[in-house]
């Protein structure tokens, strides 16, 4: 004992000294820090600095220190962010470490941020197990709200412990509720008392929020007691709003009414079974009647003994050649949209669809019938279209008018002989008058007169075409309008309903009209037989005499169209195509349709649909070609016209000859001749510098020129190299005062116009160009003029 207390008192001395010695060697704070950094960064050690930075901590102790918090906080749940401020690291390195505690550490979950372990759950079961003994049923959403914790993962919990911890079971087919045997049992109870005494059918949703059952459990006790026997009923609509109850004793006595009505009357209507508390009658009879063939409509469904009915009465009245009108005989509760599907149907199956017609939705009428009717106006058609010839004996015939019942009658036409002469003027004298469409000048100085007046002049046109076709309207000859029709039939048929009475006359207009167009066309051919041996040979020779001067004078033209730049070429190109071009299209559809007797007067009233309507008539070997010179006026190239005209020339047996030499300059002197009269006479400023242009053109250039007045700026520039200097500054003053005189016309001057008048009023500016303009008419006349005069002097 005295040994152990001196080596005691040895070791204490020792620890004494050892105390009070001074060490060789001390490490500063800053050197530690380095060192502990070094060995981080060479991996040699794994630590993490707290938020504070004062101290170093390693994983290990951070997942220790989860796993105590865990423990004594909540007793099994805590939260990473009371985690992140209790042990003082950054909330990273702790989630981290929460996320490998929850998958190596059996028990322990982390679930929405948070780590809980098999015990807390275990006690929030034994909570849950409480609740429901004491409710008979808990929702998984109350104990999400109540607990904190997601739906899925409550469900999973809990699921687990049914039967172990908690005394109860989850709806198999909500498994958002758990009910104790208990709570099913009364309610399994209150439901089969309930349902037991229904004697009719009662929709589930209504007893739901009535009795406060839970809707999935009814459901699931429902069909289980049905399917037991326990209810003598059924649930149609399956789970959802329109489920409904049907007890067997309803449906029992509901079967035996309808097959009865079936059975008695030979039809259902739908409307009816609704009423009976039906959802779905269509689909319920199908079902139901399987076996019997039902005709379905749209408002009833109608037995074969009525459909037989139907037929046997349809065929009689075929057979017979009369009439007969189903509705009587047939349910009243079926609409005229029904009849008329039972009669179709009835037609169909019976093969009188092409002997027999409906009419009124509901009357079957023969085709006997109808030709007996339409017989009782032979006479009269006959009488009134002999009466029609005296009273109009000129009628141009087409085969849509055929079509159409009608007549078109030309009460003034002129004669042959004038039109010809008419022609052969207008092609003569090229575009030398201003109505002329065989020449240059012709339609661009309707142009410019359309501008000066604010397309004025167009707009005239465009009423006297419509005038003219609702002329040819009012010139249309019918037979017999559809009251008069009903008088007739009236008068012959007796006890047929009004109705059937009309529309049989409506049926019978346009079969009428046609017989009628008929007879007019026998009548009419037979008038003129005498007058048709006039001479083909002598027609076509005219023809080609005319077709052959237009022909060459568009050649001449498409020579002048040559010298100017493209995109002045294609306009004038256009133009050419959209009048002289379009008046030899028209001459030789309207030669075409005389043979079709389509034929028009004046060819020039021509349009585009009349061509396209007489296309349409034309065998194909004529149709062709005739169908790509109508398509070439549309396009760009004249040259393209010129290849389809002679095309279309050889088609109809017309002979095209190339003018010669002199013929040319006849036609150049002819074309110059007409516009310079044209030019002595007229005093508009706009007519003035188009007519001086084109005839200067015509003088430096020698070619004939057929251009819209929109292309006379470009006229002018290309004679700056043909024409005196004076000359072209002359033009070019007077094109620019003829645009400020047509510009004042239709609009008002704009401020720097106004600023350069220096005070001058609108209308003195205006009277000014006109003052302008007058004096220099003249001059720019004698440009053309004397130059013309010069050259006769020297001839």
């Amino acid at each position: 004992m005295a040994a152990d207390w001196e080596e005691i008192r040895r070791l204490a001395a020792d620890f004494q000294r050892a105390q009070f010695a001074d060490t060789i060697q001390r490490l500063s704070e800053r050197n530690c820090i380095e060192i502990v950094a070094k060995l981080v960064e060479d991996k040699q050690l794994d630590v993490v600095h707290t938020l504070d930075g004062k101290e170093y901590i390693t994983p290990s102790q951070i997942s220790r220190e989860i796993q105590d918090e865990l423990y004594v906080h909540e007793e099994g749940r805590v939260n990473i962010v009371d985690l992140h401020q209790i042990i003082n690291v950054d909330l990273s390195h702790i989630e981290s470490r929460a996320s490998e505690i929850a998958k190596s550490v059996k028990g322990v979950q982390l679930v929405l941020g948070q780590l809980i372990d098999e015990n807390y759950l275990d006690r929030l079961a034994e909570e849950v197990n409480d609740k429901l003994q004491e409710a008979g049923q808990v929702t998984i959403a109350e104990l999400c709200k109540t607990y904190d914790l997601p739906g899925d993962f409550l469900t999973e919990v809990l699921s687990e412990r049914l039967g172990r911890i908690i005394q109860g079971q989850m709806d198999q087919y909500d498994r958002g509720v758990i009910f104790t045997q208990a709570f099913v049992c009364r309610h399994k109870a209150r439901i089969c008392g309930l349902f037991s005494a229904i004697t009719r059918p009662v929709p589930v949703n209504n007893l739901i929020s009535l009795y406060g059952f839970q809707e999935h459990l009814l459901y699931s006790v429902l069909e289980e007691l049905v399917s037991c026997g326990r209810l003598k009923g059924t649930v149609v609509g399956g789970r959802q709003d329109k489920a409904v109850y049907i007890p067997d004793i309803y449906t029992k006595t509901q079967n035996n009414w309808i097959d009865s009505f079936l059975k008695q009357n030979g039809y259902l209507e739908f409307d009816a079974l609704t009423r009976l508390g039906i959802p779905d009658p269509l689909n319920y009879i199908k079902k139901r009647y399987k076996s019997e063939k039902l005709l379905f409509l749209r408002a009833a469904c109608v037995g074969q003994n009525i459909v037989d009915q139907v037929e046997a009465s349809v065929e009689e009245a075929v057979s017979s050649g009369t009439w007969i009108d189903v509705q009587p005989m047939l349910p009243s509760c079926l609409s005229l949209d029904d009849t008329g599907i039972l009669v179709n149907q009835v037609m169909r199956t019976s093969n009188v669809q092409s002997s027999a017609r409906i009419l009124n939705g509901s009357i079957v009428v023969s085709e006997k019938f109808i030709s007996s009717c339409i017989s009782l106006f032979d006479q009269s058609m006959r009488m009134k279209a002999e009466k029609e010839m005296k009273n109009n004996p000129v009628f141009l015939i087409t085969e849509e008018d055929i079509k159409q019942a009608s007549v078109l009658a030309e009460n003034s036409a002129p004669s042959k002989k004038d039109k010809r002469d008419e022609r052969r003027k207008k092609a003569g004298e090229g575009s030398g008058s201003v109505k002329g469409g065989g020449g240059g000048n012709s339609r661009e100085i309707r142009i410019r007169k359309t501008k000066k007046k604010g397309r004025r002049e167009d707009d005239s046109d465009e009423d006297t075409d419509a005038a003219t076709q609702n002329r040819n309207k009012q010139q249309e000859v019918k037979f017999m309008s559809q009251e008069e029709i009903e008088g007739v039939l009236q008068k012959h048929i007796c006890d047929c309903p009004e109705d059937m009475i009309s529309e049989l006359a409506q049926h019978l207009i346009r079969p009428l009209a046609k017989m009628y167009q008929d007879v007019v066309h026998t009548v009419f051919m037979s008038s003129t037989s005498s007058t048709t041996g006039v001479s083909r040979k002598q027609s076509v020779k005219d023809l080609q005499e005319e077709i052959n001067i237009l022909y060459n004078n568009i050649r001449l033209f498409e020579k002048g169209t040559k010298l100017f730049s493209d995109d002045t070429q294609a306009n004038i190109a256009k133009h050419v195509l959209k009048t002289m071009c379009t008046d030899v299209t028209n001459l030789l559809f309207n030669f075409v349709a005389a043979e079709l007797m389509m034929a028009l007067e004046n060819y020039s009233s021509i349009t585009y649909e009349v061509r396209v309507k007489i296309l349409g008539k034309l065998p194909e070997e004529t149709k062709g070609p005739l169908m790509k010179l109508h398509n070439s006026l549309n396009g760009k190239s004249i040259e393209d016209f010129l290849t389809n005209l002679e095309a279309v020339s050889e088609v109809c047996g017309i002979m095209l000859k190339k003018g010669d030499k002199k013929k040319e300059r006849q036609a150049l002197f002819q074309h110059r001749q007409a516009l310079t009269e044209q030019l002595k006479v007229t005093e508009d400023p706009a007519l003035v510098l188009h007519l001086t242009s084109v005839l200067l053109f015509q003088f430096t250039t020698h070619c004939m020129l057929h251009a819209p007045g929109r292309c006379v700026p470009q006229i002018i520039a290309a004679l700056s190299a043909k024409i005196s200097q004076d000359q072209h500054k002359l033009l070019t003053r007077y094109q620019g005062l003829v645009v400020k005189q047509l510009v004042g016309q239709n609009k008002k001057p704009n401020k720097a116009e106004r600023e350069a008048a220096e005070g001058q009023s609108e209308e003195d500016l205006t009277e000014a160009v006109g003052k302008e303009l007058l004096s220099l008419t003249s001059e720019v006349k004698d440009l053309v003029l004397r130059s013309r005069k010069s050259s006769l002097t020297e001839e």
